[in-house]
């Protein structure tokens, strides 16, 4: 497999679904932690990948916001999204459209402004030093209420013009796209890109929902749509993106087992695919490995790996001028690999 792992690392690739929280490596998480004089419930990194294993999305939240604790101040936010982007830029990544949880801080008395602004100096950084270009998405935390989503909202309007759009995550099955309806519309009001998460672990009428309801411009993950052949055609018409991530389903119990992902028959479908990280810290992979596990597993051909590559520069938000250059660099460099 050395030959396929040196053909997806030389691959451009862009990012759509990953949480900055979700990308908290052990090591930082002490570091940090140390840095501001907090104790958190593990005595080594060690220990802290070693409760990584998960039996449900519910499981790994709990670790996740507990990992998300000592995380403070400006510098804070800038480390953890400067190491994400160091390491990514090592696989090759070219852009990110990455998601931040504002709640998650705001409702530990961490302003706003802080958990932004950290990160997105971090962003310029790469951007300038890496050539990593990069959209950045709020998202909303669906276990709690549409009143808490749109004070996020209001504390967002100052900073309009560095978010890119707003997300809709966290805890899915008894939090239905309804829930959130007012302030998505609220959101696309102020000029917000729309996405959601939904069909992981809620029904395919999640999805349904998110379409009719959220209105959404791409849904995050959306597996489940595979159980109504309606739902798959309905997707297909619109070219609606979905971004999967593989070894997250694999960590979470979403599948089994990665022989049975069914990658290939949504792709027979028609359906625009593409494969993402999450959170993968938690969940043992970065780009570069969701993509050769997934390779592996169900036995992509090289056609099919660039086609997905390709798929994640269409389904992103730039421009169509990038999108373009980057899909045809991506033919260029499959050919010569």
């Amino acid at each position: 497999m050395k030959d396929l792992a040196t053909f997806i690392q030389k691959l451009p690739k862009a990012e759509l679904h990953l949480h900055i929280e979700g990308t908290f490596e052990p090591e930082l998480m002490f570091e940090i932690a140390k840095r501001n004089n907090l104790k958190i419930p593990f005595s080594s990194a060690d220990e802290v990948k070693a409760a990584y294993q998960f039996n449900n999305l519910q499981e790994f939240l709990d670790i996740y916001y507990a990992g998300a604790n000592v995380l403070l101040t400006e510098q804070d936010f800038f480390d953890l999204t400067w190491a994400y982007l160091k390491k990514v830029a090592s696989q090759n990544v070219k852009h990110v459209e990455i998601f931040f949880d504002p709640q998650t801080h705001t409702e530990r008395g961490v302003a706003f402004q802080t958990v932004l602004i950290g990160i997105y100096k971090a962003l310029e950084k790469g951007e300038k030093e890496l050539g990593i270009t990069f959209r950045l998405i709020m998202s909303y935390l669906r276990h709690m209420s549409e009143e808490s989503a749109f004070e996020t909202l209001q504390q967002s309007l100052p900073f309009k013009d560095l978010i890119d759009g707003v997300g809709l995550d966290s805890s899915e099955v008894g939090n239905p796209p309804e829930k959130f309806r007012n302030v998505f519309e609220a959101s696309a009001e102020e000029g917000y890109k729309l996405c959601a998460h939904a069909g992981e672990e809620g029904p395919a009428e999640y999805i349904w929902g998110a379409l009719d309801v959220l209105k959404i411009d791409r849904l995050d993950h959306g597996n489940r749509c595979l159980e109504d052949e309606k739902l798959v055609e309905r997707l297909v018409q619109e070219q609606m993106a979905l971004t999967l991530c593989p070894l997250s389903n694999l960590e979470l119990k979403v599948i089994q087992d990665l022989n049975t992902y069914p990658l290939k028959k949504m792709m027979e479908a028609g359906l625009l695919v593409t494969l993402n990280s999450d959170d993968p810290a938690y969940f043992g992979g970065y780009m570069n490995e969701n993509f050769l596990e997934t390779a592996k597993a169900i036995d992509l051909s090289k056609e099919e790996i660039v086609t997905l590559m390709k798929n994640g520069f269409e389904a992103s938000w730039l421009r169509a001028e990038d999108k373009e250059k980057w899909k045809n660099e991506i033919e260029r460099i499959a050919k010569e690999v």
